[in-house]
């Protein structure tokens, strides 16, 4: 049974989340407020989306200046790079790459920034 990857790319404006089931099609796409309020959401959103699908999640979290992420994101600055527990891994990395082709959700924008996040770094 393949691992879900979720990619998760904070802007100024808004989060964009993405989960996949492996490297196959997305599952879910989400348009979330910049910043969460608490700071165990992003841990608690895997957690629950590994429950709900029974399977392991491994989320990368882009950061393209760290140090500059960090600042304007209270909520990341007790993470040392990786979180780990039973039900989930999450990675803060570089920044997204170059994007890729279009998927079959619509209606949420474009995700491919999110999409390459997860295929470079969530399945090393």
């Amino acid at each position: 049974m393949a691992r879900l990857w979720m990619g998760i790319s904070p802007g100024s404006e808004v989060t964009k989340v993405l989960l996949q089931d492996g490297p196959g099609q997305p599952l879910m796409k989400a348009r979330l407020p910049p910043k969460p309020v608490h700071s165990q959401a992003v841990q608690m959103l895997c957690e629950a989306l590994a429950l709900w699908c029974g399977r392991r999640v491994f989320a990368a979290i882009a950061a393209d200046d760290p140090d500059g992420f960090f600042d304007t994101t209270p909520w990341l600055t007790s993470w040392e790079g990786t979180l780990e527990n039973a039900t989930c891994t999450i990675k803060i990395v570089p920044g997204t790459r170059a994007r890729r082709e279009r998927d079959r959700l619509e209606g949420l924008g474009d995700f491919r920034d999110v999409r390459q996040l997860l295929l470079f770094e969530v399945a090393e």
